[in-house]
């Protein structure tokens, strides 16, 4: 029964805390979410955001409040643990190790999303919007890696460097 209600849990913690680190990172790098999708996280998160804002103001334009709720998430999320009988820093670790790995699958995501619109539709009324979110990540890239025969590699680069990260975490942590 624990391996179902942890799986119901994750579901529900990972869409919340991706909209939450979608919420932080918008906020973060100045890009405007389209209206419906701009309802849609500040109905999803608000509940949890306001409050933590009185508590963690937003500053030098981070929503703190935001990242510190998807972390909130995850903690609760891991709670599930210290059913199964696991200590309380276990518990943290992994909690932190969760944590780290949304961001970075997170970031993945948006450039697999953006190599689809870039084959498929490049037009696509969500495609600028995506290709904002992820210019912080591959604008260094594409300062090191030129277009080859006109063929743009920064998303393929990024995407293994996130690999070899995601690689590096697991090391770290120890598969917590």
């Amino acid at each position: 029964m624990l391996p179902i209600l942890q799986f119901i849990v994750d579901i529900v913690a990972g869409l919340l805390g991706g909209v939450l680190l979608l919420r932080f990172w918008t906020n973060a790098i100045r890009v405007r979410l389209p209206d419906q999708i701009r309802q849609f996280v500040h109905t999803i998160t608000d509940w949890l955001v306001m409050p933590l804002r009185r508590v963690v103001p937003g500053t030098r334009g981070y929503d703190w409040a935001s990242l510190i709720g998807a972390f909130l998430v995850v903690l609760v999320a891991s709670t599930v643990l210290l059913l199964a009988g696991a200590s309380g820093e276990t518990m943290l670790l992994y909690a932190l190790h969760r944590f780290l790995t949304w961001i970075l699958y997170g970031f993945m995501a948006l450039l697999i999303i953006e190599a689809i619109f870039s084959w498929v539709n490049p037009n696509a009324p969500l495609a600028p919007f995506v290709h904002a979110l992820n210019q912080p990540l591959l604008r260094p890239i594409r300062r090191v890696v030129k277009p080859i025969g006109g063929m743009d590699l920064s998303v393929l680069v990024a995407l293994v460097l996130i690999q070899i990260l995601l690689f590096v975490l697991r090391q770290v942590f120890g598969y917590v």
